[in-house]
């Protein structure tokens, strides 16, 4: 089981990691902090340089930290927080599947996530290297709650998305 959980954190977190240093540096094929920003502009979140800052903090924060299975359930509710807005703003009106731009990607990194907050990053992992007994389904819905209520603040100052001019 612990190396189950290990290979589970390293593939999700890194992963998250790497989306988010697409949006704050520009790695790996991303935008960077200004081309995001312009994305999140015509979405709504003005301003959009300072919004993609936030999300890419939140993407690689909370992925590292998922990664080295430290603060595991802080690191889940970043990370259940970026995936709530995403699918909120982008995903959940192209329906489910991934091929067509649906949610189940993010649906899954923000249910890893989750479960990870719930189960524990497991023996091997700073939080046990720590003794933080941060585990458990209190921490999962703590983990949940914050998570989903930090996307709804998220939301909540968004603007009406821009206009889309006609072809």
């Amino acid at each position: 089981m612990a190396l189950g959980l290990l290979i589970l954190r390293l593939v999700v977190g890194l992963t998250m990691t790497a989306h988010g240093a697409q949006k704050l540096f520009g790695w790996f094929g991303g935008y960077g902090l200004k081309g995001t920003g312009g994305f999140l502009e015509q979405l709504g979140f003005i301003p959009g340089r300072r919004n993609a800052l936030f999300a890419g903090l939140a993407e690689f924060t909370g992925g590292l930290l998922l990664a080295l299975g430290l603060a595991t359930p802080l690191a889940a509710t970043l990370i259940i927080s970026v995936m709530f807005v995403a699918v909120a703003t982008v995903h959940v009106k192209h329906g489910y599947f991934n091929h067509n731009q649906g949610f189940e990607y993010n649906l899954t990194l923000a249910a890893v996530a989750l479960s990870l907050a719930i189960i524990g990053a497991g023996p091997v992992s700073l939080d046990a290297a720590l003794h933080l007994p941060d585990a458990g389904p209190i921490w999962g819905l703590a983990a949940l709650l914050a998570g989903v209520v930090g996307g709804l603040v998220q939301l909540a100052g968004r603007r009406a998305p821009a206009a889309q001019k006609p072809s």
